[in-house]
């Protein structure tokens, strides 16, 4: 169904306290250079209170409230990015709007496609240039809420942007014991000269989303068909998202005719979280873009052993991002080197990636700002191809795959017969 948004009111919100000077100079990372210009989406939808103890008016203030104080402790987010260098913390604020949807919170959950959800949020995803942080409170016509977060992926991986949502929620349910964020990023990781590299390579608009549904007994009859090999003798069975990796893949690679592109290199990409394999491991509160990507050469041969193997070739991969890699990609130039080259090699048309990421076990569904925890979590569509998002269902009962493809490969995609054996639309 399509969603009909009104914005009602917009507002800036500033610090509750000003930033002090020193801290007005906030550097990026070299790791936040080379990321996109995009925002890191969230949706969070809150049933209507039926005992009525807070009303959606005192929902929305006491929100500006708290947003207000968290910004206190997440300076740069009310902050301007200045030439890709770093942040200045000029406190000037961020976007907090309020809207009117004209359907109610049930259907939206039940029919709305993915693309539509991004009318919940405060910018278009691809948009990052001005404000680092939107936040967009939807009233429902039932009365049940949405709100939508938009946080400049700049300055921030999933992982902090979650992070800022959980901290937020805490300072809403008036708590005072509250992890405070580490900036050390540009320590860690200095700015370099990125000229060359563009950052936005791949951001595209036109891309076919759809939502598929993996039930618990259908991962535990993947994992089991992996686990079959030889390869993984003697080793932990498959994980979840490693058999949800390999088997869309080969779903992905019978859609799209990879056997007939022998000339172009294929690769399966899984972001890795930086922060436990630094020496010394950094806390989780730690903020800013602590992740890179395992690449995996997957064999053109979709036959049920090969797929196996790939389960290993994937945990090889993920291994090799190790405290080693972390120094070399301290010390040197040489993976600036590399991902400039891949990128020019992408946009050349000699490469495509299908790229995995996963939300499963984040606490999406602990996001309580007082009056109750989320009905649904999750995100729009994306502004990438050959991009599958897991998150855990709302009911903890499988994982949510939100797949971005082409227009015509989520044509074939989406038919594949043995996809639907699997999954529930």
């Amino acid at each position: 169904m399509k969603l009909e948004i009104e914005i009602i009111s917009k507002e800036i919100i500033k610090p509750s306290s000003p930033t002090p000077d020193h801290l007005h100079h906030y550097k990026l990372s070299f790791l936040d250079q080379i990321s996109p210009p995009v925002y890191n989406p969230l949706i969070l939808l809150y049933p209507t209170d039926g005992e009525l103890k807070f009303n959606n008016l005192e929902k929305y203030n006491e929100l500006k409230q708290s947003l207000s104080q968290i910004l206190a402790y997440y300076y740069p987010l009310a902050g301007r990015i200045k030439d890709n260098r770093f942040v200045d913390c000029n406190d000037e604020g961020i976007l907090y709007l309020q809207a009117q949807v004209s359907s109610k919170l049930s259907d939206a959950v039940d029919n709305t496609e993915p693309t539509e959800f991004k009318k919940l949020l405060p910018f278009e995803l691809d948009q990052a240039q001005e404000f680092l942080l939107g936040i967009q409170f939807n009233i429902f016509k039932c009365g049940g809420i949405c709100l939508g977060l938009c946080l400049s992926h700049k300055i921030a991986d999933a992982l902090s942007t979650l992070t800022f949502v959980k901290t937020w929620a805490a300072i809403a349910r008036g708590e005072v014991d509250i992890a405070c964020p580490e900036f050390v990023s540009a320590t860690l990781f200095p700015p370099r000269n990125i000229s060359g590299f563009n950052p936005a390579t791949g951001i595209t608009k036109n891309v076919a989303t759809k939502r598929f549904v993996f039930r618990s007994t259908s991962i535990e009859s993947l994992r089991s068909r992996y686990a079959t090999s030889t390869s993984l003798e003697n080793q932990r069975p498959p994980s979840r998202i490693e058999a949800l990796s390999v088997f869309i893949w080969s779903r992905f690679t019978a859609a799209t005719e990879v056997e007939s592109s022998p000339s172009k290199k294929y690769l399966m990409l899984h972001p890795v979280n930086l922060r436990r394999r630094m020496n010394p491991p950094l806390p989780e509160h730690s903020f800013g873009n602590y992740y890179r990507l395992a690449i995996t050469i997957p064999s053109t041969d979709s036959s049920r052993e090969e797929n196996c193997h790939l389960v290993n070739k994937i945990r090889s991969s993920i291994s090799k991002i190790d405290k080693e890699y972390v120094r070399k990609l301290q010390e040197g130039n040489e993976h600036l080197d590399f991902i400039k080259e891949r990128a020019d090699s992408f946009i050349r048309g000699e490469m495509a990636t299908l790229n995995f990421t996963s939300l499963c076990r984040f606490p999406l569904y602990e996001a309580d700002f007082g009056w109750s925890k989320p009905m649904w979590a999750g995100s729009p569509s994306l502004t990438f191809k050959n991009l599958v998002v897991f998150m855990d269902t709302a009911c903890g009962d499988g994982i949510e795959a939100l797949v971005h493809l082409k227009e015509e490969d989520m044509a074939k995609f989406k038919e594949d017969e043995e996809l639907l054996q699997f999954v529930t639309c």
